[in-house]
């Protein structure tokens, strides 16, 4: 169990900040430094991927532990209730992103400009920790209300845009957990089938290369230029942060099929 709460709490925090990179692109858009703002991601990003270097080895532990009870006959350790806790960390942490959102919208542009001025990532968080910089933080904070939702209804819906980020944070999401899932499933070929992740993640990483990260340079690119207005772009990020809750909660859904097609793929 105190494994299992460490692979929750990674996997809050992989989420917050994989989706609070949307807010700091349109942060970027705000202070007109697009260029600035994909820097700063890359640093949030950082954050996310050295958790999923520690989540790795946990969720691994709890599959082995799991394959030795089978083994011996002992304890049914509820596998399958374990992972779908952990794809429910997911979709925790992207609600809580959700509510950082017009927070982080508002930040992320003095940030960017700040690291304008500082001129590199360890220089601008040396700026940041100075006491007499967030004596007026509380200005930048910002709940999300019922009156962004509805301005996001009324406008233009990316549909296309909203259905292709819906499927490629469910595949994401539950990837390495089905993969791993159907390690324990068919034990014969664990090691197989623990690596085969990429089978399933692969087709994410084409639908976003391919056809969501284009699209959003492209409208990114028309803002910053004056041809569409930020209005517009406050929209998309909405809906892609909105449609990424929607894939962590069709994940639940997908998670046991994908093991068991992993496990005719492998078989």
């Amino acid at each position: 169990m105190l494994a299992w709460g460490f692979v929750f709490l990674l996997t809050i925090i992989i989420h917050t900040t994989d989706s609070l990179s949307y807010a700091l692109r349109l942060g970027g858009l705000r202070a007109r430094r697009i260029g600035l703002a994909l820097t700063v991601v890359g640093m949030l990003l950082l954050v996310s991927r050295t958790s999923n270097m520690a989540q790795g080895p946990l969720l691994g532990g709890m599959v082995d532990q799991a394959k030795e009870a089978a083994q011996l006959g002992g304890t049914d350790m509820r596998l399958e209730l374990y992972m779908h806790g952990v794809l429910l960390a997911a979709t925790v942490g992207t609600m809580l992103a959700i509510l950082l959102y017009p927070t982080v919208v508002r930040m992320s542009a003095r940030w960017i400009v700040h690291l304008e001025n500082t001129g590199s990532i360890p220089a601008l968080i040396r700026h940041l920790m100075r006491r007499n910089r967030w004596k007026h933080a509380g200005y930048y904070i910002k709940r999300p209300s019922w009156s962004m939702f509805t301005s996001l209804i009324s406008g233009v819906i990316p549909k296309r845009l909203i259905i292709l980020n819906i499927a490629v944070t469910a595949i994401y999401t539950t990837g390495v957990v089905s993969a791993l899932y159907a390690s324990f499933l068919w034990p014969a070929q664990g090691t197989a089938m623990s690596m085969s992740s990429g089978l399933i993640n692969g087709v994410a990483t084409v639908l976003l290369t391919l056809l969501i990260d284009p699209r959003l340079a492209v409208l990114s690119e028309k803002t910053l230029r004056g041809e569409l207005p930020l209005i517009r772009m406050n929209s998309v990020y909405g809906w892609m942060i909105i449609s990424r809750l929607a894939g962590t909660l069709l994940a639940q859904l997908l998670l046991v099929p994908l093991a068991i097609w992993l496990g005719w793929v492998m078989s």
